[in-house]
């Protein structure tokens, strides 16, 4: 795996850029040092903590790093954003993000690294999840350092996730914040319920649809908690319909209506605002 990239800030080190700049972990770092990842562009080794000047071109040569799961070639899943570092694609309703289990292969990733490696890659790791009756956008890296800067992006919220929502009822508010902490249900091995002791937790959403005793809401998540939209909904009284975990009623096929239908955010390595939209419900 390689590409160029090219110092934006006059004296910035390679070491400033990996570890301040792009977030890297240690470990990630060191291996980079170790394998001599990191050249001019007439491809000769750099001092990581000299500084450069700007316009310089670095050239990252990363070595073929391993994924821990199997391949599957007989799934093609939309793509709707790919380059060198990560792919952009549409997860179906009812399909799992990765495996839970061992020998499990009819999962999201599974199916995005089948992908990868019939185009010469190796690796692929998913950056956040969505619940298997969640369908929508997920993003997968193609390579260790891609997923250590994209998990940074999610931490410092800078990526964006929107999603849309049909619950019970009508939504007086047009727009709102729910701020309410989350944490496990005793009564339930999977549920979550507002807790005072739980994780913070917040979702912005506003009324996109007014239909006949539902609401078509557009959210965005501004924490990625388990079941974070799922249980925010019941909680605020609108349970999506057909999600009967949560109070939902039910739906003819047992689905509910939850999709991750657009994804936002500056491209870490070449600085471009990237917006990815998935129109299919």
């Amino acid at each position: 795996m390689s590409w160029n990239y090219e110092i934006k800030d006059e004296g910035t080190t390679v070491e400033e850029l990996l570890r301040k700049e792009w977030g890297l972990g240690k470990k990630v770092v060191h291996e980079m040092r170790m394998a001599k990842s990191v050249k001019n562009e007439k491809f000769q080794e750099i001092i990581w903590k000299e500084p450069l000047a700007k316009g310089t071109i670095l050239v990252f040569d990363l070595p073929p790093a391993d994924s821990p799961y199997e391949p599957k070639h007989d799934v093609e899943l939309p793509i709707l954003f790919e380059d060198e570092h990560f792919v952009v694609a549409s997860k179906p309703k009812g399909m799992k993000t990765h495996p839970n289990e061992v020998g499990q292969i009819d999962t999201f990733i599974n199916a995005i690294l089948g992908h990868i490696v019939r185009n010469g890659g190796t690796y692929a790791e998913h950056v956040h999840r969505l619940d298997q009756g969640t369908s929508g956008l997920l993003m997968v890296a193609k390579h260790p350092v891609a997923k250590n800067v994209l998990d940074r992006l999610l931490e410092q919220k800078l990526l964006v996730r929107d999603y849309e929502a049909v619950v019970k009822g009508r939504v007086p508010n047009k727009t709102g914040t729910i701020d309410v902490k989350l944490g496990r249900d005793r009564h339930h091995p999977t549920r979550r319920v507002a807790s005072p002791t739980g994780q913070s937790a917040v979702t912005h959403y506003k009324v996109a649809k007014q239909l006949e005793g539902k609401t078509l809401l557009h959210l965005t998540l501004e924490t990625g908690r388990t079941h974070q939209i799922r249980a925010h909904l019941a909680y605020l009284g609108h349970p999506i319909i057909g999600d009967e975990l949560y109070g939902g009623s039910p739906t003819q096929d047992g689905a509910y209506h939850l999709h991750a239908f657009r994804m936002s955010f500056i491209h870490p390595f070449t600085e471009e605002k990237i917006v990815v939209e998935d129109t299919s419900r």
